[in-house]
């Protein structure tokens, strides 16, 4: 029989998640564990900067009229919805990764001076040699309760599609308000440090081979079969 897909991730991610699963015949259901909303900040002189650097598409649907003080400078973006989003906000893309926002800053060869927008959590990156980055914070990400139809949902056993660590780590601590037995829900994450974060009892809780989301959402058509 197949298991039913939970998506966990806010709009305006979810919503094209959903379409996608649903297009791959697997019953999908969302129920966002957060809502991105606004941070004030202050936009720094772009005469300071090469390029920015950014890994959520909330950077640029969250920023505000201020980006358009920015828009001068070349964005590289983690993938191609954070790319679209940049592009949408005025922005021109001069690249975009495939395996993490690290993997971006890896990429330059030459000195650069880096600003990075970004959330209230966000993951801590290095720098190459001769580079520096500054941050600025534009969004925060916050917490929602579990949907009260979930909770029968995972007791019947489901598939939970997860984007994040800090979402992991919620629906987790959800899983223990709501004495949620772990063992009939399967754990699909987009990447291993998501499914780490999840923590342990799933009943399988596996990483996609790549952080996209047509693999997690192969990944997890398949643990729907399971």
């Amino acid at each position: 029989m197949t298991q039913p897909l939970i998506v966990l991730r806010p709009e305006p991610g979810l919503s094209e998640t959903l379409a996608a699963a649903e297009a791959l015949g697997l019953t999908a259901m969302g129920a966002p564990l957060s809502a991105m909303e606004p941070v004030a900040w202050q936009v720094p002189d772009a005469s300071q900067y090469d390029a920015i650097i950014a890994g959520s598409a909330n950077a640029f649907r969250c920023g505000g009229t201020d980006l358009a003080r920015l828009t001068g400078l070349p964005v590289f973006a983690v993938g191609e919805r954070t790319a679209q989003a940049a592009r949408a906000a005025g922005f021109t893309v001069a690249g975009t990764g495939e395996g993490g926002l690290q993997s971006v800053i890896d990429a330059f060869t030459t000195p650069v001076r880096l600003l990075r927008l970004g959330g209230e959590k966000r993951i801590a990156l290095q720098v190459p040699g001769g580079c520096t980055m500054a941050e600025r914070v534009v969004y925060r990400a916050q917490p929602v309760d579990l949907d009260p139809a979930v909770p029968a949902v995972l007791r019947g056993g489901a598939v939970v599609l997860l984007h994040s660590a800090d979402a992991a780590e919620r629906f987790a601590g959800e899983c223990d308000r709501l004495a949620i037995d772990r063992a009939p829900v399967s754990i699909a994450g987009l990447g291993p440090r998501i499914v780490t974060a999840s923590g342990n009892g799933w009943r399988t809780a596996l990483a996609a081979d790549q952080p996209s989301d047509t693999r997690l959402l192969a990944l997890a058509a398949r643990l729907c079969q399971d």
